[in-house]
C-alpha cells in the first residue's frame, strides 16, 4: 500500500472533497482570513535573504497608522493658521480675589451682570458703595417667584426681599467665603465655585413658560433682543434702504451656554403640543437646559451649617429675566404687556438693535429655525451674517473690564435720532414671490371659534380673491405674450403678482410643514390664539401683514406689537370694521371673547387683503 503513491482510495476522494468544501464555506464568511490580493513581502528582509511573508493585515494597519498621523499633522497646521485659540477660562481660583459685580445692560426685568453670586439661593451682587449707587433698583431685577394675580395682596407678595438678591460690599464677600491658609503663607483661599460661559437664568415660574406665544414670542425673543443688542456696535440713525437698519447681515452674538428654569420643571416650560421644545432644540441645539432640580442642587449645597464655611456658586456672564421686574417698566406694564418690549426698546433706543426694519436681530433664530424644518427661505442666502470670532471677543470682554459698545453713553434726549418702526419703512423692503394667503384655522380649538357659516364665507370670500387676482394675472401675461413689440422687454413690464390661499389646520400639520408655511406667508390671517406665533417665522417683506380676528370689544396686544417689532403690519379686525397703528384699541376681554360663535364678514375681510396689497391700506 505505502509503495502505491499514485493511488487514490474512496475515503481520500471523500475527505479531500470535505476539506474543498470546508475552506470554501469558511472564506465566504471570514474573508479577511483569505484575502484575495497576493501576499505582500517585505523587501527588505527578502533581499537579506529570507523570504518573509507578511500577513497583508499588519501591513495594512501600518499603512493607516501612518496615514491617520500625517493626516492629523495636516488638519492641527491649519487650524493653529484659520482658529483662534479657545477662550481663556474665566473660573475663580481657590487664591483669587473676589471679582466684583457689574450691571452691563439693563432693562426692566433684563439685566445682564459680569460676575453674579449665588448662595444658598439668593443671588448676591458684590459691589462698594460707589459701584452700588449705579445699580438698578432691585425690584426692576428681579421678583419673589410666585404664580402672578392681579390684586394688591399676591402684587405684594412678589417684591424682592432679601433672600432673592442682596447687594453686599466686597469686605462681605470675604468675610463669608474665604479662609486664611494654613501656615504662615499669608494666603487666603476662598470657596466660591465657577459655573464657567454664558447663562441665561430664568426666574419666572411655570404660569406662563407652558405657553407656546409666552415662552418663544416673550422670554426668547427678548432675549434675543437684549443679548444680541448688547454685543452690538451701535449704527447712525437713517432711512437710507441700504443702510444696516434694512439688512439681516450682522455678526452673530457669542452664543449662550445654559438656560436655567429655576422655578420650574422639566415639564413646566414644555407645551402640550410641544412647539417650545421643538424650538428651543432646533434653536439653540448646544444649548444646556438646567431645571429647578438642577438649581436646588446649588441652593441645597451652598446652604450654610453649623460649624462649616459658607460657600458660593459664581456665574461670569449671566441675564436674569424676571417677568414680574418687566411689568413695573413703563413699557410693558403700561402700554403693551409684553414683557419683551423692556429689552427691545432698550437696544432700539441706543442704536444696537440691528436691522430693526426687518428683524435683522431675529435672524440668527428665525434662519435656524427655518433651516431645521427645511424651508426653502433658508437656503435663499437670507441673513448670511458676517462671521467673526465673537466668542473670543466675548471671553476677552469679560477678562478685559471693559464695558459693552454703547451703553454707557445716556440715552439720546433728541428723539428723532432713534430709529423707529413704521409703515413707511416697510415700503423699503423686498418684494415677495408670490402673495401666498395663510388663514390658521381654530375651528377644532376648544376654545375662540368663528360662527361655522361666518368661518366658511370668509374662507370662500377669500379663494374668490385668489382666483380672481391671478385670472388678472394671467390676462396680463397673455397679453404681453402675444405683443410682439413687447415680447423683448417683458421683464421691464409689471407682471402682477401670483397669488395663493392655504387653511392651516395645526392638528393635522407636522411642524416642519406648520413653519415652512409661516416661511411662505405674506398675509397671516387668523382668530387671536396661540397660532398666530408663527408670525416670528414670517420672512418680513413689503406687504408682510398679520390680520388678527377679535370678538367685538375685544382686543389683545400679543400679535399687534410683535407683528410690528419684526418691521410687519398688524391689523386688528372685528367683524367689519379693522384698525392698525398708530391707533391702538384698549384691552379688552368681553363675554364672548373665548366663545365659539365668533362674527367675521367674509367680503370684507377679503377687501383688507386686496387693498393692503394694493397700497390702498
Amino acid at each position: 500500500m505505502f509503495g502505491r503513491t499514485n493511488s487514490l482510495t474512496r475515503r481520500d476522494a471523500i475527505l479531500l472533497l470535505i476539506g474543498a468544501t470546508s475552506l470554501h464555506v469558511w472564506n465566504l464568511f471570514f474573508p479577511q482570513y483569505f484575502p484575495s490580493s497576493p501576499p505582500t513581502f517585505d523587501v527588505d528582509a527578502f533581499n537579506a535573504g529570507t523570504r518573509h511573508v507578511v500577513a497583508p493585515k499588519v501591513i495594512t494597519q501600518k499603512q493607516t497608522y501612518t496615514e491617520t498621523l500625517e493626516r492629523t499633522a495636516t488638519t492641527t497646521a491649519t487650524v493653529v493658521t484659520t482658529i483662534a485659540p479657545a477662550p481663556t477660562s474665566l473660573a475663580i481660583s481657590p487664591h483669587d480675589t473676589l471679582p466684583s459685580t457689574e450691571v452691563l445692560a439693563h432693562a426692566p426685568g433684563w439685566t445682564l451682570f459680569r460676575n453674579l453670586y449665588m448662595s444658598n439661593g439668593t443671588l448676591i451682587i458684590v459691589t462698594d458703595e460707589n459701584g452700588k449707587s449705579k445699580l438698578p433698583p432691585i425690584r426692576m431685577m428681579a421678583s419673589v417667584s410666585l404664580e402672578a394675580v392681579n390684586s394688591p395682596e399676591n402684587i405684594a407678595a412678589r417684591e424682592p426681599n432679601q433672600y432673592t438678591m442682596d447687594i453686599i460690599d466686597p469686605q462681605e464677600a470675604s468675610k463669608r467665603w474665604t479662609s486664611p491658609s494654613e501656615g504662615d503663607s499669608g494666603k487666603v483661599f476662598n470657596r466660591v465655585w465657577t459655573v464657567e460661559g454664558s447663562t441665561f437664568l430664568v426666574w419666572d415660574p411655570v404660569q406662563f413658560l407652558r405657553h407656546y406665544f409666552h415662552f418663544v414670542a416673550e422670554l426668547f425673543f427678548g432675549l434675543q433682543a437684549f443679548w444680541h443688542g448688547a454685543w452690538s456696535q451701535p449704527i447712525p440713525h437713517s432711512s437710507n434702504p441700504d443702510s444696516a437698519h434694512f439688512s439681516t447681515s450682522h455678526p452673530s452674538p457669542p452664543p449662550i451656554d445654559r438656560v436655567i428654569f429655576a422655578y420650574s420643571n422639566a415639564n413646566g416650560w414644555r407645551d402640550d403640543p410641544g412647539f417650545n421644545r421643538y424650538f428651543l432644540r432646533a434653536a439653540f441645539p448646544s444649548m444646556t437646559v438646567e431645571h429647578e432640580e438642577d438649581w436646588q442642587d446649588r441652593v441645597v449645597i451652598t446652604r450654610p451649617t453649623t460649624g462649616s464655611p459658607e460657600k458660593a456658586f459664581h456665574f461670569p456672564l449671566v441675564v436674569v429675566a424676571d417677568r414680574s421686574a418687566s411689568h413695573r417698566g413703563v413699557i410693558c406694564g403700561t402700554q403693551v404687556q409684553r414683557t419683551a418690549s423692556e429689552a427691545w426698546d432698550l437696544m432700539r433706543q441706543r442704536g444696537k438693535l440691528m436691522g430693526i426694519h426687518v428683524g435683522g436681530w431675529w435672524a440668527p433664530i428665525r434662519e435656524a429655525i427655518w433651516r431645521f424644518a427645511g424651508a426653502e427661505a433658508a437656503w435663499k442666502g437670507l441673513g448670511s451674517r458676517r462671521r467673526q470670532d465673537v466668542h473670543q471677543e466675548a471671553w476677552k470682554f469679560s477678562d478685559d473690564k471693559s464695558g459693552l459698545p454703547g451703553m454707557d453713553e445716556p440715552l439720546p434726549t433728541d428723539k428723532s435720532k432713534i430709529v423707529d418702526i413704521g409703515r413707511e419703512h416697510q415700503k423699503h423692503l423686498s418684494m415677495p414671490e408670490k402673495i401666498v394667503i395663510s388663514y390658521i384655522s381654530r375651528q377644532t380649538a376648544r376654545t375662540r371659534r368663528l360662527a361655522e357659516e361666518d368661518h366658511n364665507a370668509m374662507v370662500r370670500a377669500v379663494k374668490q380673491l385668489v382666483s380672481r387676482k391671478n385670472d388678472e394675472r394671467r390676462k396680463v401675461i397673455d397679453a404681453l405674450e402675444n405683443d410682439i413689440a413687447k415680447r423683448p422687454n417683458f421683464e421691464s413690464h409689471k407682471v402682477p403678482l401670483e397669488w395663493e390661499f392655504q387653511e392651516l389646520i395645526a392638528e393635522r400639520m407636522t411642524k416642519d410643514e406648520q413653519i415652512r408655511q409661516a416661511a411662505r406667508t405674506t398675509i397671516l390671517l387668523g382668530l387671536h390664539g396661540n397660532g398666530l406665533t408663527h408670525l416670528v417665522f414670517m420672512d418680513p417683506n413689503q406687504f408682510s401683514t398679520v390680520i388678527e380676528l377679535f370678538y367685538p370689544g375685544g382686543f389683545a396686544h400679543d400679535y399687534y406689537w410683535t407683528s410690528r417689532s419684526l418691521g410687519m403690519t398688524h391689523m386688528a379686525v372685528w367683524n367689519d370694521s379693522h384698525t392698525s397703528f398708530p391707533q391702538k384699541p384698549e384691552i379688552g376681554y368681553p363675554d364672548g371673547f373665548h366663545g365659539w360663535s365668533i362674527p367675521v364678514h367674509g367680503p370684507y375681510i377679503a377687501q383688507v387683503i386686496e387693498d393692503r396689497v394694493s397700497g390702498k391700506l
